[in-house]
């Protein structure tokens, strides 16, 4: 079984006010994945994830999307040390 992985990616655009972290919880949970998402105050979304690689990989090829509504210009993505709890939730 390949090693865990672990990123925390910042996502910019229309992204939040439009069911965007709501959605990442749904997706993420669905892909048997921990960590949290929040938004930041300057307007972007912050997405904590650990978990088995592939899944880590199609959960960041969703964020490009996002929900209906979202309009994201980029995903910035950064490696991670910490491993968050399991499972997966809505940060403050």
């Amino acid at each position: 079984m390949p090693e865990a992985r672990a990123i925390r990616c910042l996502v910019s655009g229309r992204v939040q006010r439009v069911g965007y972290r709501a959605a990442t919880v749904e997706r993420a949970s669905m892909l048997g994945l921990d960590g949290s998402v929040r938004n930041l105050a300057d307007g972007r979304v912050e997405v904590v994830v650990a978990g088995e690689p592939d899944a880590v990989e199609t959960l960041v090829a969703w964020l490009w999307n996002g929900p209906p509504g979202a309009a994201v210009t980029s995903v910035v993505l950064e490696d991670w040390a910490e491993t968050p709890n399991p499972g997966f939730r809505l940060a403050r």
